[in-house]
Formats: C-alpha cells, structure tokens, sequence
C-alpha cells in the first residue's frame, strides 16, 4: 500500500484504472497478477479500517467526524457502484477475472459495513441506498441466510420462529418492488442477520430464574430476546408469540391458573430489553405496545371470567342460605322433634340418620345459620328436660293451630 495520506488510494487507483475496462485492457492480466490483486484486496480491508479508525478518532469535533465518517461512506459506495458497472463488461466472463472483481466487491461491502455499524451515529440514516449497493447487500445477505436455514435447532417452537423471520427478511432484501430503501432499513436487516449468524440454536432453553414453562424452560428463548430487544415488528413473528402464549395457558385449569401463568409470561416479557429506536416495519407499532395490549386484554377478559365464576360460586351459597327455613328453635329441640317423627313413622326413611341428613341442612336457628346433621342427630339422645319440655309446648301449640282451622 502505498504511504499518503488517504487510506483508500489503492483501492480508488485499483478500481478507476487497473479494473475498470474503460482505461485498461483487463485481458493483459496475468492469473498469477489477478491472484496477487486478490490477495492484496484481503490485506488492504484490514489496514484501510485501521487507518480510517485513526484518523477519526484524531478528530475533536462531531461536526468534523460527521463530515469524514460521510465522506468515507460516499467515496466507498461510488467505487461499489464503478465495480458493479465494470463487472457488466463482456471481459469479466472471465472466471479469473470475475474472482478478482467479487473479491473487491466483498472488501467495499466489508468497509461500508464497517462504517455502518461503527460510526452509524454520525450516517444519514434516512438516505436511500443506491441500487448497486442494494444488489451487493442482498446477494450478501442472502448467502448467510441460506447458511441460517442449515443450521441445527432443537425446539420446534425456535425452529417456527426462525423460518417466519428467515421468511420476513427475504420478503424484505429482495430488490424487487423495493422503490426506496434508507440505509437505516438495510442496516436494520444487516444487524438481524448477523445475531441470527451469530445465535447457538442447539439448545435454545433460557436459564432465567422466572422461568414458569412446565418443562423448566423459559416461554421465551434466546431467539425470542434478541427478536423482542431488536423490535422485530413484523406480523408474522407477533402472531408466533400470541399463539404460543395461548397454548401454554389453554393447558391450565382451573382458570385461576390460566390467569396466574398469564400474568407471570407478562411479567418476564416485560423484564425483555428493547430498543426504542429501531424497527423492522415502520408501518406497524412497537412490539412492546402491541404485546403489551394484548396482554393486558387478555388479563382483563380472564379476571371477568374468574370474577363471574367466582360470582355465580357465591351467589349459589347465598341462594341455598336464603332457601334455608329458620326454626324458633334449638338444634338440641329440633333433634328431639325429629327423633320423635321418625320412631313414629311420621316420616320414613331408610334409617334415622337419612332423615336427618335430608332435613337439617335445610334448617337454621335464631343462633346458627349453618346446622350439622350428624351434631342434631347426636343430641337427640342426650335430651335435657327443659328441651323436652319446650318440644313438647311447640307441638301442643301446633295441635292448637290445627284445632283452630
């Protein structure tokens, strides 16, 4: 490389005047000096963001780190542009030749997203991304979501979460139909794929101490957190999260415990980080805001549920409590007169403690709502003679009663 100043000389001279077949005849070129410039163009990627790197941060104010961070980026996206236009020529059918230009095409493709990703403050994130970077982009993005689909996933669910995202993504990275995309779109893309990349899916349990899935694992995997931190928006996977949530509580009864794990899957979904400012669809709201809604919907609609069932509980006690006949009475008088009833076939059952188990529940005293038929039964054979005697009065003022009719 050669020492100045401008940290990106060799490859502006590589690709304005040794590659481009306006100004040079590329059939020339030897194999041994397209290999050469091949390995060469691995090395200068490296040296080039070091020297960038340094010269940035050797600058004091934002404005003048803006303005070099953007200058950088534009000069990389016209020499990807002059690739792209001097890679149409019929002389890069050449397989050497085509080498060469896919493997400067990587390194500017590395060094924008360098930029991007290290200096992305200091961007226009708004701007719409040329066309030729578009395709570059894609083309890149495509091959590490085919290397995604191949991996190894060991829960299912994870496995369905994956393929709706793989799916939103190559719906969204083609070009076609794609009339202005920002650079804060494609970043977007570029730094879901790459966690995606970067993602270990053979076992994709989360070890939080909140977990409540009945098989130990947490309802929300790793997959799940770093979709939920990177606002992935999009339908499909919003849809995924609300059926899986919807499974697992369907599976509880009775329905206090359908509302208890609901409120505990909110409650981890809630302790989820995520970033404000980014988004998949910026037609849709945060995710946050819809999951949030819905569960506090779905909260609301299973309390009224518990709060009727419960309702209809009490309103049942208190219907057999006002069914209840109350006696002028002791529980001590009422097992005299019952007794009584009984051993003189007024009333006939089974056996003595049938009667009592079919009339007492029925009954209440000025002092108990609530009588117990086998506590009646008992002390109608342990009477005191003050009971007796105010059974005997009741039933002689009832003979009197009927004397009268």
């Amino acid at each position: 490389m050669m020492k100045n100043n401008y940290p990106l000389e060799w490859l502006d001279r590589l690709i304005l005047e040794h590659l481009n077949p306006n100004h040079a005849d590329l059939s020339l070129l030897s194999e041994a000096e397209l290999a050469l410039i091949s390995e060469q163009v691995l090395k200068e990627s490296g040296r080039i963001q070091v020297r960038i790197k340094n010269e940035i941060f050797a600058l004091r104010r934002k404005r003048q780190i803006r303005l070099q961070v953007r200058k950088y980026h534009s000069i990389l996206i016209y020499l990807l542009d002059t690739m792209m236009d001097s890679q149409k020529s019929s002389v890069f059918q050449s397989a050497l030749l085509q080498g060469t230009a896919e493997a400067v095409i990587s390194c500017l493709d590395g060094l924008l997203s360098f930029l991007e990703k290290r200096f992305s403050v200091y961007l226009s994130l708004d701007e719409r991304v040329p066309v030729t970077y578009l395709l570059v982009s894609a083309k890149e993005l495509q091959l590490k979501m085919k290397k995604i689909k191949k991996r190894i996933v060991g829960r299912e669910e994870v496995r369905q979460v994956l393929s709706a995202v793989l799916g939103e993504l190559a719906g969204c990275i083609s070009v076609q139909g794609r009339s202005r995309v920002t650079y804060r779109q494609l970043l977007y893309e570029r730094t879901v794929v790459k966690d995606l990349e970067e993602m270990d899916y053979s076992d994709n349990s989360d070890d939080s101490d909140d977990s409540d899935d009945s098989d130990g694992q947490s309802l929300f995997s790793m997959l799940d957190h770093k979709l939920i931190e990177l606002n992935f928006n999009s339908y499909s996977y919003i849809s995924l999260l609300i059926k899986r949530i919807e499974a697992k509580v369907q599976m509880q009864e009775p329905l206090s415990q359908k509302l208890s794990l609901l409120h505990l899957c909110f409650k981890e979904f809630s302790q989820i980080h995520s970033n404000e400012k980014l988004f998949f669809n910026a037609g849709q709201h945060h995710l946050k805001t819809v999951m949030g809604n819905w569960f506090r919907h779905e909260l609301e609609y299973l309390q009224s549920e518990l709060a009727a069932v419960s309702g209809g509980r009490e309103s049942a006690v208190a219907d057999k409590v006002e069914n209840k006949v109350e006696c002028d009475l002791s529980a001590d008088q009422i097992g005299i007169i019952l007794r009584a009833a009984d051993e003189a076939r007024v009333v006939k059952s089974r056996s003595m403690s049938l009667v009592f188990q079919r009339i007492v529940p029925h009954l209440s005293t000025a002092f108990k709502r609530d009588l117990s038929y086998q506590s009646v039964r008992s002390k109608s054979y342990n009477a005191e003679e003050n009971d007796k005697n105010i059974a005997i009065l009741t039933l002689e003022k009832m003979i009197k009663k009927i004397r009268s009719y």
